[in-house]
């Protein structure tokens, strides 16, 4: 016997105050595949984007599966068929498998292979690999090759050398030409904890507690929270061991400030130069996380979507939790499924409390809108 959905819970927040209710009414495509919408007075459920006409706020509900609400009494729309694969879904599909086919390769894998692998068109297939990813299949590719690098130049007993025919590189020339791009570094002074690197900070403090900012010669490599500022110091020398760490002057100081001022009022913006250093999945999260707009947030499970891989929710957690640049990186606007807080690597009251001021200038925009 199916299950019966409950009736509105007239103590809840508006349905309107749901941000799965604007998804619905602006058909995000995005959102196709996040969840389903149920329709209490037709028992019927739909897709996110389906173009049949909108139901009242007050006969609306959102499970996050077909299942669920086929679970629930609920039948699929014939117009939409949400019990189907979507296309976001069925393109997500197409690129996680592209992405691991060029993980698993020696050599990168030629756009037109890629693209007949996926049955599509080498044109149809980058423009489709971009808008899942956010990079190109060779860039993609490119930013693997450099996460090999740095496991093999951490591996003991192999030489630069070897560690760049291991990740694929057919010549030392090849891979020293954007070694810098790649690394912030040499593969020498990378293998070496960064030796000879130099990187400035300097500790700030500001209303969440001190914070501290460094930066390589390519841009900010760590912002850092905590309330001991000495801990903070700590964490940069563990995360570059053997990098000369220089002390920051008034210049410096001033990008200090920059920081602490949009973690004070967000509505400044923060546009830095950033040397992110990670491996290819970790940056396609980040870069995904760097387009969250202010005062939005967005799931685990929707990063995935987004990144072209829907199962790794988890590993994208991993990812948010291993970013070492403090909200340049906005990794406290990705919660949890049902709009929850979840771990935070500075902690979860900081996350609270940087949501709650960008959720803030939100409203405001939206007041004035009106």
């Amino acid at each position: 016997m199916n299950a019966m959905f409950p009736p509105p819970d007239v103590h809840a927040p508006p349905i309107e105050d749901d941000p799965r209710w604007r998804a619905f009414v602006e058909r995000d495509p995005a959102a196709d595949g996040a969840f389903v919408v149920l329709v209490r007075t037709t028992r019927i459920y739909c897709r996110p984007t389906c173009p049949a006409r909108r139901p009242k706020p007050e006969n609306v509900a959102f499970m996050a599966t077909a299942a669920e609400a086929e679970a629930a009494g609920f039948r699929p729309c014939k117009r939409c068929r949400p019990e189907a694969a979507g296309l976001q879904q069925r393109r997500a599909a197409l690129v996680a498998d592209a992405c691991r086919r060029i993980e698993a390769a020696e050599e990168p894998p030629s756009l037109d292979a890629l693209a007949a692998g996926a049955g599509l068109s080498p044109f149809h297939f980058h423009r489709v690999f971009k808008a899942m990813t956010g990079v190109t299949p060779k860039a993609y590719a490119a930013e693997h090759r450099s996460g090999r690098v740095r496991l093999a130049l951490a591996r003991p007993g192999s030489s630069v050398t070897e560690a760049l025919y291991d990740a694929g590189f057919n010549s030392n020339g090849r891979f020293y030409e954007s070694s810098t791009r790649v690394l912030g570094m040499t593969p020498t002074q990378y293998r070496a904890g960064g030796a000879d690197a130099a990187i400035r900070f300097a500790v700030g403090q500001c209303s969440l507690g001190a914070i501290l900012v460094a930066a390589s010669a390519r841009g900010v490599c760590a912002i850092f929270i905590d309330d001991d500022p000495d801990l903070l110091v700590r964490s940069l020398q563990d995360r570059f061991p053997k990098a000369e760490l220089i002390g920051g002057d008034a210049g410096f100081e001033t990008l200090v400030a920059q920081v602490v001022g949009f973690v004070e009022e967000p509505a400044r913006g923060l546009d830095l130069p950033l040397d992110v250093r990670g491996t290819a999945f970790q940056q396609r999260v980040w870069k995904a996380l760097q387009e969250i707009p202010l005062g939005e947030t967005a799931s685990y499970a929707e990063i995935a979507r987004r990144i072209g891989d829907p199962q790794a929710t988890r590993a994208v957690a991993g990812a948010c939790a291993s970013n070492a640049i403090a909200v340049a990186i906005p990794c406290h606007r990705v919660v949890r499924s049902d709009g929850s807080l979840s771990g935070y690597r500075w902690g979860v009251e900081r996350k609270r409390a940087l949501l709650a001021r960008e959720s803030v200038i939100r409203s405001g925009d939206a007041t004035s809108a009106d």
